[in-house]
């Protein structure tokens, strides 16, 4: 059934400013996935030179864990566009910045002189940093569910249905 020549229609896409944001953020997001990845494991590049994981490595997948967490924000923040953040959403963003701290800590604790292997030698990703960046990780991720713009997300839904 066509509709008739005098009928308005919208031309203003609903996230006109969102989605190019969006696209940025998903962007660096996956940037971020790969640092984490050569970091984490250069052998599944071809690149992996020591029977350790040293300093570099862990330098590398801790930058590429912060290039994560910033394009995740990012993203999660244009969820918000137009809207005040709730203190939940606050919350949530600040633990998304502690739980980096704590993974970042933990993995240059030897760096630090805070680990079990401490300069002038050879710095080792032990299970003790693991479990700190583990928990570090887990830190972030309730950061990121928190910081989730729920209340929008079910207003928008029926609101354009």
């Amino acid at each position: 059934m066509a509709l008739p020549v005098n009928t308005p229609v919208g031309t203003t896409p609903f996230d006109d400013a969102v989605t190019p944001r969006t696209r940025v953020s998903m962007v660096i997001t996956f940037l971020g996935l790969l640092l984490f990845m050569i970091g984490a494991k250069p052998d599944w590049f071809g690149w992996d030179r020591s029977p350790v994981v040293g300093f570099v490595q862990i330098a590398i997948f801790v930058a590429g864990l912060a290039v994560i967490c910033l394009g995740g924000y990012i993203g999660i923040i244009t969820l918000w566009w137009g809207h005040e953040r709730t203190i939940i959403g606050d919350i949530g963003s600040r633990l998304i910045g502690t739980g980096y701290v704590v993974a970042f800590f933990a993995g240059m604790a030897d760096v630090f002189g805070m680990g079990s292997h401490v300069l002038p030698t050879v710095p080792y990703f032990g299970p003790w940093q693991a479990a700190g960046v583990l928990i570090g990780q887990g830190i972030i991720a309730v950061g990121f569910l928190l910081l989730i713009p729920y209340p929008l997300l079910s207003k928008n839904k029926t609101a354009h249905e």
